[in-house]
């Protein structure tokens, strides 16, 4: 099989179910934007997740591609093909079962938190910052064209869940969070 196909020369690329649309089409945006995330995810692991930690990046990585393949596939009233996992309530409680999980070893959080720490907690951060991009993206795009009904929900805690990993990487790996400090709270020179 060919990486080039040379038919996104005239700037279009194709949906799922063949329907050809401009690159820069906001369903074009989202699902780049969710690949970017999950880019972000495999920089991450790359940096040496912990095992445990690990394990859920992968899963959520394949996650994400079933999340990219749903919004690659307009609705409408063809029927959905056979291979195409729609996001659904089932995948927005796993990711709240997994912020649970994970977030009950932390110590509570007392203020805002500057992203970084670890190289696999500043990954996570960045990965949670373009998942949060993701869904202003997709908040405009159903304005425009129906979604289905958790992809939003399921973006909004793929968003908490990157953040309570970013936590717990750092707390494996010993390391505190920075907490914000506003520039009034500093002592001045």
């Amino acid at each position: 099989m060919k990486i080039y196909t040379k038919t996104g020369d005239d700037g279009s690329t194709g949906l799922f179910g063949n329907e050809r649309v401009a690159k820069d089409a906001r369903r074009v945006e989202a699902y780049g934007t969710v690949d970017e995330a999950n880019s972000a995810i495999g920089t991450a692991l790359s940096a040496g997740a912990p095992a445990d930690l690990a394990r859920v990046l992968i899963d959520l990585q394949a996650r994400l591609f079933d999340l990219g393949a749903d919004l690659a596939t307009p609705r409408g009233s063809r029927p959905d093909p056979t291979y195409l996992t729609r996001i659904d309530e089932g995948h927005i409680e796993a990711l709240e079962n997994l912020i649970d999980r994970f977030d009950a070893g932390l110590p509570p959080l007392t203020n805002f938190i500057l992203p970084g720490g670890t190289a696999t907690a500043a990954h996570l951060h960045q990965a949670r910052a373009v998942a949060r991009r993701a869904e202003r993206i997709l908040v405009t795009l159903a304005r425009e064209e129906e979604l289905g009904p958790c992809v939003i929900r399921f973006v909004n805690r793929l968003s908490d869940l990157l953040f309570v990993l970013a936590r717990a990487a750092n707390h494996a790996a010993g390391v505190s969070d920075v907490p914000w400090r506003p520039r009034a709270d500093e002592p001045e020179d």
